[in-house]
């Protein structure tokens, strides 16, 4: 298990979060529903093969605000994740994350790895 901090001032972002696989994508909306599901269950991570981002489930989030920059909020029903990181740390402001959760949007935290720290969990 880990969690994440903030690198700057290692304020806790994320719960005790077990490492899975990345799973793939998914592309259809569960019946009744607008929006995708989260790509990830909750209380896990998994580490992107493409980007090196460490991905989260919305709901594994902690400590961290949306960027004050409203450039960066762009999205319909949601945050749609495409003009850089929009959640920032809710202690020092530095940028940390940014969130996919618009209707057409994987549902999805992206964390910045050189923003963040990754903190191991004591075995239980």
């Amino acid at each position: 298990m880990s969690a994440f901090s903030c690198t700057n001032c290692q304020q806790r972002i994320s719960p005790d979060l077990r490492k899975v696989p990345m799973p793939p994508p998914v592309i259809e909306e569960a019946p009744g529903h607008r929006f995708l599901p989260p790509l990830l269950a909750h209380g896990s991570y998994a580490v992107s093969s493409h980007t090196g981002a460490l991905v989260l489930n919305p709901d594994d989030i902690m400590g961290v605000t949306r960027h004050p920059d409203p450039r960066r909020r762009n999205g319909c029903c949601g945050l749609d994740g495409l003009d850089g990181p929009n959640l920032v740390c809710g202690n020092c402001g530095a940028e940390v994350a940014t969130q996919q959760s618009d209707c057409w949007s994987q549902q999805l935290i992206a964390l910045i790895p050189d923003a963040v720290t990754e903190m191991a969990s004591p075995s239980t």
